[in-house]
């Protein structure tokens, strides 16, 4: 996956329809994840779509699966996990997830169906970090 700066760069050269394209590839490009994963208990809560998150701990570092029923969504989400992906529970804690977002100003370039779940995409990989982080 490219950063979330060149991702940026790229972003703000691209016109609406090539930046739901842009999202939708990011969203393609995500790690697949197994069927079995994709449960109520993994399930992202308040999104307009389905959105799974699931957690594993690698070392000392936390990498997430991802995946939606909607492909804007999952591409939304694989700009959220290029924020946090593969980094310790407390340095995710530190992240601003939501200012590392801005730039990409989401909310006007999409419909509020769209970003309405992200805040609570956001949430649920805070949680897994502080749940981390103090075990």
């Amino acid at each position: 996956m490219p950063t979330l700066t060149d991702i940026l760069a790229d972003y703000e050269l691209l016109d609406a329809d090539d930046r739901y394209r842009l999202l939708i590839d990011l969203g393609r490009a995500l790690e697949p994840m197994p069927e079995p994963l994709k449960t109520d208990a993994t399930l992202v809560r308040g999104c307009s779509a389905s959105v799974w998150v699931y957690p594993t701990k690698v070392g000392e570092r936390l990498h997430f699966l991802a995946d939606s029923n909607a492909a804007i969504t999952k591409g939304i989400i694989a700009l959220v996990l290029l924020t946090v992906q593969d980094r310790p529970p407390a340095d995710i804690l530190a992240t601003d997830i939501e200012g590392a977002l801005a730039p990409f100003d989401l909310r006007n370039q999409l419909s509020s169906n769209r970003t309405q779940g992200i805040p609570n995409m956001i949430a649920l990989i805070r949680e897994t970090a502080a749940r981390y982080a103090n075990s």
